[in-house]
C-alpha cells in the first residue's frame, strides 16, 4: 500500500498563487506516474494534470492550462502543483494520486491523498 498526503492547501484571493505539495514513500515514488484531480462541493473529481514517472511529459485540463505547473522531485518523493492566477472557479479539495501510466483518466490511479481545501474569495 502506497500512502499519499497533500499539504499547501488555503484560502487565496482572486488572481493570487499557491504551491500544493504531495509526499509519498520513498522507495516507491519514482516508479509512478503522478496526477491531480479536485472536487467542488456538488461536484464530480475532476482530472486537473499528470505527470510520468521522470517528468519528461505534462499534461493539463483545458481550465488549468497556462495558469498551473506540474513538477516532481524524485529525491524528495515529492509531487507539486504551483497555481497562479486563482480564480473562485478553482475552490476545491485537492488530491494527488498515483498510478502507472500518466492519464487523465482517475480509475487510473491507484493510491489516493486525502485531499488539501483551496478556497479562492473574490
Amino acid at each position: 500500500q502506497v500512502q499519499l498526503a497533500e499539504s499547501g492547501g488555503g484560502s487565496v484571493q482572486a488572481g493570487g498563487s499557491l504551491r500544493l505539495s504531495c509526499t509519498a514513500p520513498g522507495r516507491t515514488f519514482s516508479n509512478y506516474a503522478m496526477g491531480w484531480f479536485r472536487q467542488a462541493p456538488g461536484k464530480e473529481r475532476e482530472f486537473v494534470g499528470c505527470i510520468n514517472w521522470s517528468g519528461g511529459f505534462i499534461s493539463y485540463a483545458d481550465s488549468v492550462k497556462g495558469r498551473f505547473t506540474i513538477s516532481r522531485d524524485n529525491a524528495k518523493n515529492t509531487l507539486y502543483l504551483q497555481m497562479k492566477s486563482l480564480t473562485p472557479e478553482d475552490t476545491a479539495v485537492y488530491y494527488c494520486a498515483a498510478g502507472h501510466s500518466s492519464v487523465s483518466i482517475r480509475d487510473a490511479y491507484d493510491y489516493w491523498g486525502q485531499g488539501t481545501q483551496v478556497t479562492v474569495s473574490s
